[in-house]
């Protein structure tokens, strides 16, 4: 799933378009050599490289901490940056200020100086921090992984935030959800700088999917809210055990004693969505376990989940998730 609002042409008058990963201390490995892996190997139609990759340090050619029991080290420090057509940003667990404070640290600051005006920004997964620290995402769609969607919004409330899909491209400024994504989203940089046969290629020599289908909510979990002084827990646990049955709004409000007006308005307190909203999302969630864990039909488990129809489960299953009940049973189905 992508969403694209703003076209950009990238020039293509000299052969080799420059990269540079930004490493920050604290550095995924595996989001590190994405770049590499995507970019170094996308060649033209005669076998010649379209890209070139370099990656720098905060503060110079040295080491640089990852998240695992090893350094790496750059041979370019950040004025490398004022040579990249194309700037990547992966994620690090060391972001400081960036992530707890929404704000640049000097180091930080100094090294995004070098980046020239017009510069392509990426960011893979919190990377993403690091563009709207810098104010890149003001007022424009950014994503990032979806565990820190709503800690990445509260921080920086001007951006955009949307954390169902996998990538968001916005012309100049493209981000990244978690982790794999970045391979997503450096597969369509490819795609859209070179067309589809580069990054096919691209895709068959990296052993992986030239495009995904859905987005980032596939892989969100949602456990139900339970607030402490819940007053609708009972009607709540009742249709749970129900939910192959057909609900109606009145039966949940009788098992509060209450009448349908007033039971609407405290279960909207007390989850923040309607009662309809909330069974709804309860039976996606059983259809979601029963597609992953059981070998049961498409229409049993639409009947299970309280469906009713496979027809039914598909329109609430795909608008929910992005994909359809049987690629979603085809990508997480526990086997063995």
């Amino acid at each position: 799933m992508v969403r694209y609002d703003r076209a950009m042409s990238v020039s293509r008058a000299t052969p080799r378009h420059r990269v540079v990963v930004l490493a920050l201390d604290g550095i995924i490995p595996f989001e590190l050599g994405i770049p590499q892996r995507i970019f170094g190997r996308a060649r033209s139609a005669a076998g010649d490289p379209v890209y070139s990759v370099v990656t720098c340090g905060l503060e110079g050619p040295g080491p640089v901490r990852t998240d695992a029991d090893y350094a790496i080290l750059v041979e370019h420090g950040p004025e490398a940056l004022g040579t990249a057509d194309t700037v990547i940003v992966p994620s690090s667990y060391t972001l400081g200020p960036v992530y707890e404070e929404g704000r640049l640290s000097p180091a930080l600051a100094a090294a995004l100086a070098h980046v020239r005006p017009g510069t392509r920004m990426v960011s893979i997964c919190v990377g993403s921090y690091v563009l709207a620290a810098a104010g890149l995402l003001d007022g424009r769609p950014a994503t990032t992984h979806w565990a820190d969607a709503e800690h990445f919004q509260r921080t920086y409330p001007a951006v955009l935030v949307d954390p169902d899909v996998l990538f968001i491209d916005d012309g100049d400024i493209l981000t990244s959800a978690g982790v794999a994504a970045g391979i997503d989203l450096c597969l369509h940089i490819v795609r859209r700088d070179h067309g589809t046969a580069v990054a096919n290629d691209v895709a068959r020599r990296t052993v992986v999917p030239p495009h995904r289908d859905g987005g980032q909510a596939q892989y969100i979990e949602r456990p139900v809210p339970e607030p402490q002084s819940a007053t609708t827990t009972a009607a709540r646990a009742w249709a749970l055990a129900r939910l192959h049955e057909p609900i109606q709004l009145r039966d949940m409000a009788e098992q509060e004693s209450m009448s349908v007006r007033t039971f609407t308005r405290r279960f909207r307190e007390e989850t923040g969505i309607s009662p309809g909203q909330w069974l709804t999302r309860q039976r996606v969630e059983r259809a979601r376990h029963l597609l992953e864990s059981s070998s049961l039909s498409i229409d049993q488990v639409a009947t299970d989940a309280g469906f009713g129809t496979a027809q039914s489960m598909r329109q609430h299953v795909q608008a929910a998730l992005g994909v359809t009940p049987t690629t979603y049973r085809r990508t997480f189905r526990t086997t063995g």
